[in-house]
C-alpha cells in the first residue's frame, strides 16, 4: 500500500472535505444516458455473440463470457447509482431503473437499497456489523468461541468460499427471499417477488429463444462470475489492511468513510468496468456523487489519491485478512494470531 496511506490529507476534517465536495453532486442527463447505452448494448451484443459462438467452440463461449460479465458488473454499478439516487435527477426514474436492472443482476433493488444504506450509515463501526458488510470478527470474539465455531468462521473466511461459493449462494440463492426483513414491511417482498419473477421471465425467454445450453454455458456463467467480481470489489474497499474500524463515541460516519475505505488503483479498462467504485473512499466520503464524476474528485484534489491506496497486485494479499485486532487496530491474518497467541 502507499507509504502514505494512513494518513487523511493534510488532516483536513472529514465534513470539511465533504462541503468541498458538494459542487460534484448531481446527474448529468445526457452522460447518464451515455454510461447506460455504452454498457448495455456490448453487453447484449456479447451475450448474442457468446451464444453464437456455441456452434464454434464452448471455449470460446466461454472466453466471451468474461468481458459479458464485466459489462454486467457495471450494470450493477449503474444500479448502485440508482440506489443513490445519483444516476438521474429524478428519484423515480432511478428507482425504476435499478429495479429492472435488479432482473439482469439478481438483486431485488429496494433489499439491497436498505442494505446498503445502513452500510453506509455504519460502516466501521464495530458495534454495528452484520448489515450489508463482509462478516468479521474481532481478536476477543474468536477467541471466545467454541472449536465448532472457530472452524466454521474460519471456513467461512476461505477464499474458496468467501470469492467462490459464497457470491453465487448470495446472488442465486440468498436474494431470492428477504428473510432479514419480515418485519421490516411489505415493500421489500414485493421487490423480492418481483424481481423473481423477472428473473423467471427472463430465463423462460432465454430457453425459448436460444435453448437450454444457452443458458447454462452463457448466463450463467456472466452471473456467476459478475458475482464474484462484485463481491471481491466490495471485500477489497473496506476489507484491508490499515483500514479505520473504532467503537463508540470513537466513531464517527464521515472519518470512517474517508479513512475506512479504500482507493483501489484499477488500470484503465478495469476502471471503466467497475464504474470507478475503486475511488471508494471518495464514494463513502460523498456518495451522492455519480460514478463518472469521481475522477473528477481525484484529478482536482491529488492529494487524495494518497488516501488508502492499494493496487491490484497488493489487493490479493489482502485475501489472507480475517480478524480485526483491537490492540493493533488493523485486520491481521490467521498465521499473525497464532504467532501473537504463542508469543
Amino acid at each position: 500500500m502507499s507509504p502514505t496511506a494512513n494518513d487523511v490529507p493534510n488532516q483536513i476534517p472529514a465534513t470539511a472535505w465533504l462541503e468541498r465536495l458538494q459542487g460534484y453532486r448531481g446527474a448529468d442527463l445526457g452522460r447518464s444516458l451515455w454510461e447506460l447505452a455504452v454498457t448495455v448494448v456490448p453487453f447484449v451484443g456479447l451475450w448474442i455473440l457468446a451464444w453464437a459462438s456455441l456452434s464454434v467452440s464452448v471455449w470460446l463461449t466461454l472466453a466471451l463470457t468474461i468481458p459479458a460479465a464485466g459489462l454486467l458488473v457495471r450494470l450493477f454499478m449503474i444500479q448502485h447509482d440508482c440506489g443513490h439516487g445519483t444516476f438521474f435527477r429524478q428519484r423515480a426514474t432511478n428507482d425504476w431503473l435499478g429495479r429492472v436492472l435488479g432482473v439482469l443482476t439478481l438483486t431485488p433493488y429496494d433489499v439491497w437499497q436498505r442494505s446498503h444504506a445502513v452500510h453506509h450509515a455504519t460502516t466501521g463501526n464495530l458495534d454495528h456489523r452484520g448489515t450489508g458488510d463482509i462478516y468479521t470478527l474481532t481478536v476477543r470474539e474468536f477467541e471466545a468461541l467454541s472449536w465448532r465455531d472457530r472452524l466454521l468462521y474460519r471456513l467461512y473466511r476461505h477464499p474458496l468460499v468467501l470469492f467462490g461459493l459464497g457470491p453465487a449462494h448470495l446472488f442465486l440463492l440468498q436474494h431470492r427471499l428477504p428473510f432479514g426483513y419480515f418485519r421490516s414491511g411489505w415493500r421489500y417482498w414485493v421487490s423480492a417477488m418481483a424481481t423473481n419473477a423477472g428473473i423467471a421471465a427472463l430465463v423462460a425467454l432465454i430457453v425459448w429463444l436460444a435453448g437450454v445450453q444457452a443458458l447454462l454455458l452463457v448466463h450463467l456463467p456472466i452471473v456467476v462470475l459478475a458475482a464474484t467480481i462484485g463481491v471481491w470489489l466490495f471485500y477489497i474497499q473496506h476489507q484491508f489492511e490499515d483500514t479505520d474500524w473504532r467503537q463508540g463515541n470513537d466513531w464517527n460516519v464521515h472519518e470512517a468513510g474517508l479513512a475506512g475505505s479504500s482507493y483501489y488503483e484499477l488500470p484503465g479498462v478495469l476502471r471503466w468496468l467497475t464504474a470507478n467504485i475503486g475511488m471508494h473512499h471518495v464514494h463513502h466520503l460523498a456518495s451522492r456523487i455519480p460514478f463518472y464524476r469521481l475522477p473528477d474528485v481525484l484529478r482536482d484534489y491529488p492529494e487524495l489519491r494518497d488516501v488508502r491506496t492499494i493496487t491490484l497486485l497488493e489487493s490479493f494479499k489482502c485475501a489472507r485478512l480475517k480478524l480485526w485486532d483491537e490492540d493493533l487496530n488493523r485486520l491481521i491474518a490467521f498465521s499473525e494470531h497464532r504467532q501473537n497467541a504463542i508469543a
